[in-house]
This record gives structure tokens, C-alpha cells and sequence, in this order.
């Protein structure tokens, strides 16, 4: 950007002191009318193909400009897809680790519920055969 201001500053001071060398060299030349004409178309000449180089120069400048941002921004997105893939790997991990955890959470828990069930079971058997006892010893 920088670059392309300092390009388009020096064109145009290219342009107005050539326009303005070109008056005062006119004005101040002691030529006649023929002469003049001639100077003049030469100079218009000149003047033509150096706004042409400048032109060119310019192109050029804007075509490194653009390919340069492109290359950047292609790189951006490479480093950014290199981290986006590595963020999904650690979520990843960290998702299989948690299911680890829970399923193993989740076995105990059964083993646990398992083991209540047994004794709540064996409790209430107790329960029915002493009712049953008491019941026949009355």
C-alpha cells in the first residue's frame, strides 16, 4: 500500500515537472513558430512514452502487490487449517479420554447397583421367612 502511494506520488511529480519544465523551457526558448512545433510534438513524444513506462511500472508494481497478498493470505489459511486440525485432534483425545473415564465410571456403577440389588433381594427374602416363621409359630 505504502509502496503504491510513493509510486503514484512520484508519477504525478514526474507529470507536473515536466509539464511545467516543458512551459518554461517553451517560453523562454528563442525559436521560431516552426521550430516550437517540432519541439513540441517531440516533447509530447517523450512525454507519452514516459507516462507509458510509468504506466508499465505501475502494473507491474500492482501485479507483485496483488500476488503477494494472495500468497499471503494462502499461507493464512494453511496456518490456520494446521490449527484448526490440531485443535479438532486434542478435542478429539480429550473426548476419547472422557469416554474412557465414564465407561469405566459407568461398570463400577452397574457392579455397585448389582451388588445392592443382591443384598436388597437377600433382605427382603430375610424379611418374608421370618414373617413366615412368626407366622407359623403363632
Amino acid at each position: 500500500m505504502e509502496d503504491n502511494k510513493i509510486a503514484k506520488g512520484l508519477f504525478i511529480g514526474f507529470l507536473s515537472g515536466t509539464i511545467v519544465g516543458g512551459i518554461f523551457a517553451l517560453l523562454f526558448a528563442p525559436k521560431s513558430g516552426k521550430e516550437l512545433r517540432r519541439d513540441i510534438k517531440l516533447r509530447k513524444d517523450e512525454f507519452i512514452d514516459d507516462a507509458s513506462e510509468y504506466m508499465q511500472i505501475a502494473k507491474e508494481k500492482a501485479s507483485n502487490l496483488i500476488n503477494e497478498g494472495k500468497r499471503k493470505s494462502e499461507e493464512l489459511i494453511k496456518q490456520a487449517k494446521e490449527r484448526a486440525s490440531s485443535l479438532i485432534q486434542d478435542a478429539n483425545e480429550l473426548l476419547s479420554s472422557a469416554r474412557e473415564k465414564v465407561s469405566g465410571k459407568i461398570s463400577e456403577t452397574k457392579e455397585n447397583l448389582t451388588d445392592e440389588a443382591q443384598r436388597i433381594k437377600e433382605a427382603f427374602k430375610a424379611g418374608i421367612d421370618a414373617y413366615n416363621e412368626e407366622k407359623n409359630n403363632i
